[in-house]
């Protein structure tokens, strides 16, 4: 089973610490060369806010996941449980965004080598189009200390769903709502 990272919307501050730590978890360069190359500001789950509750969201990690099955590319594959983007086969065409049911992905410009990439051909106002491809939350594989969003949050308000946690879970779900029906 994939893992995944939700957050407690009791516990978030929405202070947004957790998009800049996804953002520079995933830059190649540090901050500063960043800033000096322009790159964009990109991190991999969004903070919602709405009247009474503020949230990151980010990818579920599905089991059969939509935005795989309908990647025509093979650009979304499952690896190390976790579901991850190959930039290189990604077209941009937007078909994963629209069928995620979490709204947790996004295209976003392509960056190699600490620059972002411009397409060959398609202009835009008179310069080269940047190439866009899919960004989504990849549980900073590659990351020793796990996703920077969970180790950054003053509000404790991530938590990292695994096939223990679930059993566990389930099981005092489980236990509660036969305790609540011996009461009847």
């Amino acid at each position: 089973m994939n893992r995944f990272v939700v957050a407690n919307p009791r516990r978030c501050i929405g202070c947004k610490a957790c998009e800049i730590a996804c953002a520079l978890a995933h830059l190649s360069v540090d901050v500063n060369a960043a800033n000096e190359n322009e790159l964009p500001f990109i991190p991999r789950l969004s903070l919602v806010r709405a009247a009474r509750v503020t949230m990151p969201v980010q990818c579920r990690q599905c089991e059969d996941a939509p935005c795989a099955n309908v990647c025509k590319e093979g650009a979304i594959v499952q690896k190390d449980g976790c579901n991850i983007v190959y930039d290189e086969l990604c077209i941009g065409c937007k078909k994963c965004m629209v069928v995620c049911p979490f709204g947790a992905i996004d295209v976003k410009p392509l960056i190699v080598n600490d620059r972002t990439v411009a397409q060959h051909g398609l202009q835009a106002d008179g310069a080269a189009k940047e190439v866009f491809v899919t960004q989504k939350c990849d549980l900073c594989l590659g990351r020793s200390e796990g996703p920077a969003c969970v180790a950054i949050c003053p509000g404790d308000a991530f938590v990292i769903v695994d096939d223990e946690m679930l059993k566990e879970t389930t099981k005092n779900k489980r236990f509660a709502a036969a305790k609540e029906i011996g009461k009847l």
